[in-house]
C-alpha cells in the first residue's frame, strides 16, 4: 500500500512538473508582413489604421504581435524582392497595400495566406475566383473604385454647372481602366459631358497631360490615377491644377490634403483597419479561400475651399453641405 501511495504521488509530482515545464514555455508570438508600394509617409494614415484595428482585437505590436514592414518607396520593380524577404522570413499572412504588392506577394507564394487592403477588382485581376468564394490562399476588401466614377462626374457637374469637356486622367497599365473609362462615358452620356482621356503612367506625364487638357479647352479634371504613379506626387499633382485653374476631382483624401480641390472615394484608412479582422481569424486557423472579399462601407466626400478660391471657384451651399470635411 506504502508503494502504491509513494508511486502515485511521484506520478502527480512529475505531471505537475511537466505542467510547470509547458507553462513556462514561450508563447510563440505570430509574425506577418506588410507590403505596400509607396513610402511610410504616404502611407502614414492607413498604417496607424491597420495598427488600429489589431489593437481593437487585442493585437500590440511588439507585445503579441511582430510586423515585418515592406515598403517599395514608389519603386514597383522592388515589390517581387520584397514579397520574397517576407516569404523567407515565413511570416503568418502577408498584408498587401493595392494589387502590385498583392501582385507581387501572389508570385512569391501559394500557400501563406495574403490579406488585399484593397484592389478594384480582385476577379478581374485574377486574385481571387470570386468575391463569395476566393478559392486560394488571398483575400481581403475590394476598392470598388470603378463604380464611383459617376458618381464623382456627378458631384463635379454639380461644382462646375456650365461642365462640357471633361479632361479624364488614367492609368492605361491598370488593369481596372478599361471598365473605368466605361462607367465615366455613361455618365459623361448622361450629363451630356465630351470626354478627352490623358494616359498618366508616371510622374513626368503629369506636365503634358495638363498641358493637353488646356489646349483641349477642359474645364475640370477627373483623376481617376491612384497608387505609386501619383500617391508620393500628390503635393506637385494638386499645384499643377490651381495653376493651370482647373477643378479636379480625386480618388482619396490624401490629394485635398495636400492641396487638391475635392474627392469622393472610399476611406482607405478604414479598409486598412479592417484588414486586422482577416489576419485574426487567419490566425485562429481559417483559410483565406473560405472567407470572403469585403466590400467598402465608408465613403469620403471632402472639399478643400482654400483651393476653391484660389482658382476662383464657389462651392453652392447644398453641395458643401453634403462634404464629410471641408478644408478652409
Amino acid at each position: 500500500m506504502k508503494k502504491k501511495i509513494i508511486g502515485l504521488t511521484l506520478s502527480a509530482l512529475l505531471l505537475a512538473l511537466s505542467s510547470f515545464a509547458e507553462a513556462q514555455q514561450p508563447t510563440k508570438v505570430p509574425v506577418i508582413g506588410r507590403l505596400g508600394a509607396s513610402s511610410p509617409s504616404a502611407e502614414a494614415a492607413r498604417v496607424e489604421a491597420f495598427r488600429q484595428g489589431l489593437r481593437e482585437l487585442g493585437y500590440i505590436e511588439g507585445k503579441n504581435i511582430v510586423i515585418e514592414w515592406r515598403h517599395a518607396e514608389g519603386k514597383l520593380n522592388r515589390l517581387p524582392t520584397l514579397a520574397a524577404e517576407l516569404v523567407r522570413l515565413k511570416v503568418e499572412v502577408i498584408v498587401t497595400g493595392g494589387a502590385n504588392a498583392t501582385e507581387a506577394a501572389k508570385k512569391a507564394t501559394s500557400t501563406i495566406p495574403i490579406v488585399m487592403a484593397q484592389s478594384g477588382d480582385p476577379v478581374a485581376d485574377r486574385f481571387v475566383a470570386s468575391l463569395a468564394r476566393p478559392g486560394g490562399n488571398i483575400t481581403g476588401l475590394s476598392r470598388l473604385s470603378r463604380e464611383l466614377s459617376g458618381k464623382r462626374l456627378e458631384l463635379l457637374k454639380e461644382i462646375v454647372p456650365q461642365l462640357s469637356r471633361l479632361a479624364v486622367f488614367a492609368t492605361s497599365t491598370n488593369r481596372s481602366n478599361s471598365q473605368t473609362l466605361r462607367e465615366v462615358e455613361l455618365a459623361a452620356g448622361a450629363f451630356g459631358v465630351k470626354l478627352q482621356y490623358q494616359d498618366v503612367r508616371d510622374p513626368k506625364d503629369y506636365e503634358s497631360a495638363f498641358r493637353a487638357a488646356s489646349e483641349g479647352r477642359a474645364e475640370a479634371i477627373l483623376v481617376e490615377v491612384w497608387g505609386p504613379v501619383i500617391t508620393p506626387h500628390v503635393r506637385e499633382f494638386a499645384e499643377l491644377a490651381v495653376k493651370n485653374r482647373l477643378p479636379a476631382m480625386y480618388v482619396d483624401r490624401r490629394h485635398v490634403e495636400a492641396g487638391g480641390l475635392i474627392t469622393y472615394g472610399v476611406s482607405e484608412p478604414d479598409l486598412d483597419r479592417r484588414t486586422a479582422a482577416y489576419v485574426d481569424k487567419i490566425l485562429k486557423g481559417r483559410k483565406p479561400a473560405d472567407l470572403p472579399v469585403e466590400q467598402p462601407t465608408k465613403f469620403e466626400f471632402i472639399i478643400n475651399l482654400k483651393t476653391a478660391k484660389q482658382i476662383g471657384l464657389t462651392i453652392p451651399a447644398n453641395v458643401l453641405l453634403r462634404a464629410d470635411k471641408v478644408i478652409k
